[in-house]
């Protein structure tokens, strides 16, 4: 069987492989990067931040279940990350508000993904296409891995760092089931469709410790029955100014605090009845909020005329007692909705479940009503790492030889968010730091 020798092999050429790989080759390794799709980035392609929390205090308070190494190497290599990428060419804006907690730079991932491909192209070996079987172990150590190329060959990588950048186990609804929420594998995918589990599976199988489950996800909520047509769907369908609206269950019943953000209240509504709910924003709302950029920025999309026109179901109401008039196949009582709406703008800040960010009345008409569900971008349960990406072993220690990085990565956040793209970055760039050898092996 064919051997290619190397020093470092990336599995996986995401943001967080491609990353890997770059910063390798710049710290003189030689370097081999598998992909199973056809393309490189993964869905990175479709972001346009890089952001997280500005101090450790903040990063502390959003996101106490989070591991503290990990939380305090993220905020701490963060500027890192960023003069990393402009220093590939790639320019990167000033800082702005992202959510708010965030700090973030908009930047053209899609530039910076191509520049990296560009250097493993030139300096390294990129497959494509190509599946990996199974992890190499000598001595103790993972050596590389067992690969099959799109026509069946299968070749031997032999490498003194391994690095899993797969991208996390979305687009397998068996694993979100079991690791999200049984009601998890039913959610819209918000994500590129490769990424399903191949690096869970690989560190599982040579004895890698993997994080908590049911630990949460990072999403958003969506117009129910309105299906993604392309990647761009999964920014403009997204509702993120639920933050300032109510959310109602099937119930009736509010049942967390939307202001605390669209991305968390996704996890929410994923464990009520049928994980599906009402968004009512009044004509402030709507206004102020569905009308305007998310961030600083990004191009503002009226989400609610487009799920509209996208068959949603979607509504006005001019007064609080049109409510009443939902359509009965919904299965929502409107006249108690509307109810639960008085009782709110009465409460003020008093109200229960607590509104901390908003708690302005929704009393203004018209009220622009749509079904949401939740749609699932990536996991926070996966593989367990140091701060330097090293994989944990489950018996204790490491598993020398194996990295993780990117959403392949467990244990940063626990039913909390402060960005993708910069752990990604950061934890990419970590792990090709740690792994950089005394000597090169070549790639014959």
């Amino acid at each position: 069987m064919r051997v290619i020798r190397t020093d470092v092999l990336v599995i996986g050429a995401g943001m967080a492989g491609l990353t890997a790989a770059a910063r390798s080759l710049e710290r003189g390794s030689s370097v081999v990067v598998v992909e199973k799709a056809a393309a490189v980035g993964g869905s990175a392609r479709f972001a346009g931040y890089a952001w997280t929390a500005p101090t450790h205090e903040v990063m502390d308070e959003i996101n106490p279940g989070g591991d503290p190494a990990l939380r305090r190497a993220l905020v701490d290599g963060f500027g890192g990350a960023i003069a990393w990428v402009e220093s590939l060419g790639v320019e990167c804006a000033a800082a702005v508000p992202i959510l708010r907690y965030g700090r973030g730079h908009q930047f053209d991932t899609n530039q910076y993904l191509d520049e990296c491909r560009r250097r493993v192209s030139t300096a390294g070996r990129l497959f494509t296409e190509t599946e990996t079987l199974a992890l190499r172990s000598r001595d103790g150590a993972i050596a590389g891995a067992h690969l099959r190329l799109p026509d069946g060959t299968e070749i031997e990588v032999d490498s003194a760092a391994t690095i899993l950048a797969t991208g996390g186990f979305q687009a397998d609804a068996g694993l979100a089931a079991e690791n999200i929420h049984p009601n998890a594998g039913v959610m819209q995918l918000r994500s590129n469709p490769a990424s399903s589990g191949d690096g869970l599976r690989l560190a599982e199988a040579v004895g890698a410790a993997t994080g908590k489950p049911r630990s949460g996800f990072y999403g958003h909520l969506v117009p129910t029955g309105v299906p993604f047509r392309d990647s761009g769907d999964f920014v403009a369908l997204s509702l993120y100014y639920s933050e300032h609206a109510l959310l109602f269950n099937l119930d009736n019943r509010r049942f967390t605090d939307e202001t605390l953000g669209d991305h968390l209240t996704t996890m929410r509504l994923l464990e009520q009845p049928e994980s599906r709910g009402l968004v009512i924003a009044d004509e402030r709302v709507y206004r102020e909020w569905v009308l305007g950029s998310y961030v600083e920025g990004a191009v503002a999309v009226d989400k609610f005329d487009l799920a509209q026109r996208r068959g949603g179901r979607c509504g006005t109401a001019e007064t609080l007692e049109d409510l009443a008039h939902l359509p009965p196949e919904w299965g929502y009582d409107g006249a108690a909705i509307a109810a639960e709406i008085r009782a709110v703008n009465a409460a003020g800040p008093a109200v229960y479940p607590a509104r901390m960010h908003d708690s302005a009345p929704l009393d203004r008409g018209p009220y622009y009503v749509i079904e949401a569900s939740p749609a699932l971008t990536f996991p926070f349960h996966g593989i367990r790492i140091d701060e330097h990406g090293r994989v944990l072993a489950a018996a204790g220690g490491t598993v020398d030889g194996l990295y993780a990085v990117g959403s392949d990565a467990g244990g940063l956040y626990d039913h909390a968010y402060a960005g993708g793209i910069a752990p990604a970055l950061v934890f990419g760039l970590a792990a090709a730091d740690a792994a950089a050898p005394t000597h090169s092996a070549g790639i014959p």
